[in-house]
């Protein structure tokens, strides 16, 4: 039987005043005056945001919750092209180091998914660069807290471009143009507008990265073929990968609004998943990708214990039986 292990993102609905992306725009930053005082604030806003990761993952051990997303913005206005030559990862490496080093002590794997606008198949020269900007950035922060970088960062494939099978290939092409050590983040997801299960397949397969299945997305977008008829095409993407399997599940929120997210997860929809990925690898860790964070793992794993088929093995995480 499949282990399967429950994680949430970023945020917790349950623990208060730990937000982990406290910010400042570059507005105010400069209606500050002071630049070396506007670096202060902003280095205290880091430390605060720090404080708060570990708390949550604190907060996490205590409920056997051992997957978990980071949030991307702990460091505010980090690859702003304006701030270039802030030293960011100064007066914080011990704040990282403690993080790392609690999330290795108990085993818990942490990772990435950077915004939307880190675009690797971008036509445009400045899109990319910024794009691997960010990624340094993301590679940076897991070298410092003590973490294989490797398989940390979720992303898409990027946008359309009017030009779809010349977009995605627009993608292989550029794979060549990123540092080895940055490509070694990345994993790609199945988006729910462009990209569809089948295509990421056909890239993931030929550069040798692994893909995570979003199955909310693909029931927003599709080909013909039912993602079960590839899943194991999905499980072999992560063969060389030292990490289990991942996948993201999510709810639609409405008919009308089905791309977006609902406050919780539809346990008979995950479910279905469970029982027909069951078997095919020995762990998937399923990111729950729902409005109320941790508050949604905690409903799904109460809905959980009362099925006659799920076998608890710790807090956040189960075997199905047939």
């Amino acid at each position: 039987m499949t282990l399967f292990r429950l994680g949430y993102v970023a945020m917790s609905v349950e623990l208060k005043n730990a937000s982990p992306s406290q910010t400042m725009s570059y507005k105010r930053f400069q209606e500050i005056g002071d630049p070396e005082v506007a670096i202060r604030r902003l280095e205290r806003i880091t430390k605060s945001n720090i404080h708060n990761c570990l708390r949550l993952l604190k907060h996490n051990k205590a409920h056997d919750i051992e997957f978990f997303r980071l949030s991307s913005r702990l460091i505010p206005l980090a690859t702003h092209e304006d701030l270039i030559e802030w030293d960011y990862l100064s007066g914080i490496n011990e704040d990282l180091i403690k993080l790392g080093s609690f999330a290795e002590a108990n085993e818990m794997r942490l990772d990435f998914h950077p915004d939307h606008f880190v675009v690797l198949n971008s036509p445009t020269k400045e899109i990319f660069n910024s794009s691997i900007k960010v990624l340094k950035y993301h590679y940076l922060l897991l070298k410092q807290m003590g973490i294989n970088p490797t398989h940390r960062c979720v992303l898409h494939l990027g946008g359309r471009y009017k030009d779809k099978e010349k977009s995605l290939e627009r993608f292989i092409d550029n794979w060549s143009l990123i540092p080895s050590e940055i490509q070694k983040l990345v994993m790609i997801e199945n988006d729910d507008t462009s990209y569809t299960l089948e295509n990421c397949l056909y890239v993931c397969e030929k550069l040798n990265i692994p893909l995570v299945f979003d199955i909310h997305h693909h029931l927003a977008n599709h080909d013909e073929t039912e993602w079960e008829i590839q899943w194991e095409r999905v499980v072999n993407t992560w063969i060389d990968s030292d990490l289990p399997v991942k996948m993201h599940i999510s709810s639609p929120k409405s008919e009308s609004a089905f791309k977006s997210h609902a406050d919780f997860i539809d346990v008979d929809m995950f479910l279905d998943f469970v029982n027909k990925a069951n078997g095919s690898t020995e762990q998937i860790d399923c990111m729950i990708e729902a409005k109320q964070k941790d508050g949604a793992l905690f409903q799904l794993v109460d809905e959980l214990k009362g099925h006659p088929n799920v076998v608890m093995e710790t807090a956040s995480s189960f075997r199905w039986k047939k």
